[in-house]
């Protein structure tokens, strides 16, 4: 399939900024078809928002907030890293491969998995390891459509994820504090869940680099890293997949990397969160069991020891 480029469309097309800024506002997208192919698709439309019921009422961080204070190692391993190094980072043309045991696999233009795909747009919590935590309003569509789309094939249980690999572009890859490319995994029920999307955008803006552009994975109810960013490959298996920070140091970093208060990470306890952009003095919050989303993910869990699997 032809590499195609980025739509030209600003997601202050979809819902402007202001409205987000109202937090009796927060709104989603909905809408679009169901479509049997990836290639030829009509133009992204206009859409009419409503609102998520996955949404949060808490005021979201500001853009600066948000892109001035990443992970992002294939920057550099310091927060501000990614700001200031990401800029060499080029999204256009961008193509994922899709494989394994998926019913079409290929490679896809960013802008064919895109069109014609239900938009939504919804606020966030997002928890990291470190502590800290933000609320980011994300645009963009459930990894579940995606997938239905490319069809699962049957035997599927997970979907492992792959970061580009571009030395020349990432200059942290240049150094050898991970095994590249980045890599994660979901079981297929986690990766089909409603609540996990892949976003592709911030606010009314284009993904920006240091936040993962142009396509990157977004679960709530995990800790940051499993968000992985600059997606180009996804496969469907049968077998758990790699994740980077797993492999890095298995006894500190599980697979499942839920969000857990009751587990201490190895380091630091894992039972309060520092809210960014709140302030240097700013008092700790305590860590809700799955980032507050339990009502609606506990059930993936039924039966699991979460203190044995992490």
């Amino acid at each position: 399939m032809q590499r195609i480029s980025r739509p030209a469309f600003k997601y202050s097309e979809v819902t402007p900024k202001r409205d987000w800024l109202n937090r009796r506002q927060i709104m989603a997208g909905a809408g679009g078809a169901a479509l049997s192919g990836l290639a030829g698709l009509p133009a992204l439309a206009k859409l009419n928002p409503v609102k998520s019921s996955y949404s949060t009422d808490a005021a979201p961080n500001s853009l600066e907030d948000i892109t001035t204070y990443n992970n992002f190692y294939e920057f550099g391993t310091g927060k501000q890293d990614p700001s200031r190094n990401a800029h060499t980072l080029n999204t256009s043309p961008w193509t994922v491969k899709i494989d394994g045991m998926v019913d079409k696999p290929g490679n896809y233009g960013f802008e064919d998995i895109v069109r014609g795909m239900t938009i939504e747009e919804r606020i966030y919590r997002l928890r990291c390891v470190e502590a800290w935590s933000m609320v980011i309003p994300w645009a963009g569509f459930q990894l579940s459509h995606l997938l239905n789309r490319v069809g699962v094939a049957s035997g599927a249980k997970y979907v492992a994820f792959e970061t580009l690999v571009r030395p020349s572009e990432m200059p942290g890859q240049n150094s050898r504090l991970l095994d590249w490319p980045y890599r994660e995994g979901l079981r297929l029920d986690e990766a089909m869940h409603p609540l996990t999307i892949l976003a592709t955008g911030i606010y009314d803006e284009e993904m920006p680099n240091q936040n993962g552009a142009p396509l990157r994975l977004v679960v709530p109810w995990k800790y940051g890293f499993k968000s992985i960013k600059s997606i180009v490959r996804i496969t469907l298996t049968d077998k758990q997949p790699l994740a980077t920070w797993n492999m890095q140091n298995p006894r500190e970093y599980g697979f499942y990397s839920n969000v857990n208060p009751a587990v201490d990470h190895p380091r630091w306890s894992q039972a309060s969160e520092r809210p960014i952009g709140a302030g240097l003095f700013a008092k700790r919050k305590k860590t809700l069991m799955f980032n507050g989303y339990g009502d609606q993910v506990a059930g993936l869990y039924a039966g699991m020891d979460l203190g044995k699997h992490y």
